[in-house]
């Protein structure tokens, strides 16, 4: 393997089709030399939430395009790359199969090795691509699907200190957005509203404060949430603009003082593991979040720890991210055959038990 690697690397995991080329030459600094989102929030729109079906059939039709698009903006011919990464799991089993094919059919087509990565190591491998961190660092992954404190100590190495216990904020934020008759995805709709809103005029809880752990909880949230609205809608007959405003500065409060203290404990912990660069990142589409990055910003630099934010465009799911992911994997000999599977389910701390149970698939996360 020479001094410069370039990877392809595919993402399909939800509803946001991607492909990227990453190049590491030498010791500067890595590239992301293209990265193609095409996003299906218009083919989800009327149902009020991603329906598996429509996303996956939506990959099969872009991903090729994603990928030519790709390999055009970078100027790199296909036979130039020397592995495809691909997003094997967690996520929807259709979309994930949709990645895996096309992955499999180019390496077989050219003999270029395939490498499957596992989309939460792309979040959580994300800050070493653009900060060029060093292990072991705290990461804060919180997304759609997950949320969960990470001591990254190597590429295939994480150590789980605390995570949710039911809805991850990424997915409360969507719920919230629904509740509120706010365009989907949440995250964006919701922080929108609630810059124009009162945080402290509704009494929302802040699950789990009451425990010295790092798990979070955030489906009574929710339920607060829910009530509040009712009865607002109640006494009103309808909710105002400015009742949806502090609704959503209210959920957002609460959403960022717990995973602001809970951050806190977290890098307690992480303190005991001595690290010679001490650093806090978030990674996942809530850490896109200002109020939210703020807050953390805030808890990193009275725990005298460097923060780490990835740039908005690299916390949602992306394809640098994978093929970055790839490339770390690569570079160790991490490579896989043609009976890479789909994982629906795949933690990264595979030493800890499930926090949101298992089953037949294996344990959630």
């Amino acid at each position: 393997m020479g001094d410069t690697v370039t990877i392809l690397g595919l993402e399909s995991s939800c509803d946001d089709t991607a492909a990227a080329v990453v190049r590491l030459a030498g010791t500067r600094p890595p590239q992301i030399l293209s990265s193609i989102v095409v996003g299906q929030s218009d083919l989800h729109e009327a149902f009020g939430g991603i329906v598996p079906e429509i996303a996956a059939r939506a990959h099969a039709e872009k991903l090729d395009h994603c990928v030519e698009a790709a390999l055009r903006e970078a100027a790199v011919p296909l036979p130039d790359i020397d592995a495809i990464a691909v997003t094997a799991g967690p996520g929807l089993i259709g979309g994930l199969l949709a990645g895996l094919m096309c992955a499999k059919g180019l390496a077989t087509a050219t003999g270029i090795p395939l490498v499957g990565v596992n989309h939460l190591a792309g979040h959580a491998l994300t800050p070493r691509l653009t900060d060029r961190l060093d292990f072991p660092y705290l990461l804060l992954l919180v997304s759609g699907g997950h949320c969960q404190f990470l001591i990254v100590r190597g590429v295939d190495e994480y150590i789980r200190v605390g995570g949710t216990i039911d809805d991850a904020p990424g997915e409360a934020f969507d719920k919230t957005a629904r509740l509120l008759d706010l365009p989907l995805p949440g995250g964006p709709s919701v922080e929108n509203a609630a810059a124009g809103g009162i945080g402290d005029r509704f009494d929302f809880p802040r699950p789990l404060l009451d425990r010295s752990c790092c798990n979070m909880s955030f489906s009574g949230l929710k339920t607060a949430l829910l009530r509040a609205r009712d009865r607002l809608a109640g006494e009103r007959g309808e909710l105002t603009r400015s009742d949806r405003a502090d609704l959503c500065a209210g959920f957002q409060a609460a959403v960022t003082e717990v995973l602001a203290e809970k951050s806190r404990r977290a890098a307690a912990v992480y303190g005991g593991y001595h690290p010679t660069a001490p650093a806090f990142a978030i990674a996942g589409g809530v850490a896109a979040n200002r109020a939210i990055r703020s807050a953390l910003e805030e808890v990193a630099v009275d725990a005298g720890l460097r923060f780490v934010a990835p740039p908005v465009h690299l916390c949602t799911d992306n394809g640098a991210m994978i093929a970055w992911a790839g490339l770390e994997r690569f570079r160790l000999g991490l490579v896989d055959d043609m009976t890479l599977p789909a994982r629906p389910r795949w933690p990264l701390d595979r030493s800890s038990g499930p926090m949101l149970g298992g089953g037949k698939r294996g344990p959630k996360a």
